[in-house]
């Protein structure tokens, strides 16, 4: 079994369409450590909760990036998305001339066991990313937990909220002429960062 820690059903729901029903759902309160680099974070939470969970686990860090606000709020979105507010961070975007802007996901992996690529840095290509180790380390512990990470983007702009489905930036962010808000869930899987993500590391865990 492979466990999705997340307390979002429609994450798992998500991850089961590209990786089975082999997925499973762990609700562990993880630390969330301050970074700039979601890679990072998720790996944190990855050693963590493979720790708590003693099986494979799957851990995600997502964010908002705008290009002309130096990629805020990017790894800080869900605070500030809670602080702020969405609309708040669309006038705050609106009137800059370039408001191209992203969403990324990494996904972390861990399951106890060292990777062939290991201790390479993260790849920063957008290909199925390297392992990366990281710094931390556990009390308990005299060497890092292995992580594997996986990196989905999709790109598109700011534009004024429209739309009534989604969640979170999904109404001020806008790809193909559609905001994430605009879009069926069926739509807006078919081209999520998360699913981007989901996709690379359901290729490489089949050969896992």
């Amino acid at each position: 079994m492979l466990h999705y820690v997340t307390t979002n059903e429609g994450k798992v729901a998500e991850a089961t369409t590209y990786l089975g029903e082999s997925v499973g759902q762990v609700d562990f309160d993880y630390t969330e450590i301050q970074s700039d680099d979601l890679g990072r974070i998720a790996a944190h939470g990855a050693r963590e909760a493979y720790r708590h969970v003693g099986d494979p686990v799957l851990v995600d860090d997502a964010g908002l990036f705008v290009d002309a606000l130096g990629g805020f709020p990017g790894p800080y979105s869900s605070y500030v998305e809670d602080t702020l507010g969405v609309e708040r961070v669309w006038r705050v975007g609106e009137n800059e001339e370039n408001r191209r802007a992203a969403f990324r996901c990494v996904l972390a992996y861990c399951d106890g066991d060292p990777f062939a690529a290991s201790p390479d840095p993260v790849d920063r290509d957008d290909r199925v990313t390297a392992a990366a180790t990281g710094a931390e380390r556990d009390a308990e512990e005299t060497e890092p937990l292995p992580v594997k990470l996986f990196e989905g983007v999709v790109r598109g702009r700011l534009v004024a909220p429209r739309g009534e489905g989604g969640f979170g930036y999904d109404p001020i962010f806008e790809h193909d002429g559609k905001t994430m808000a605009e879009m069926s869930t069926e739509e807006k899987n078919a081209i999520s960062h998360r699913g981007r993500a989901l996709a690379k590391f359901g290729e490489w865990f089949a050969e896992r």
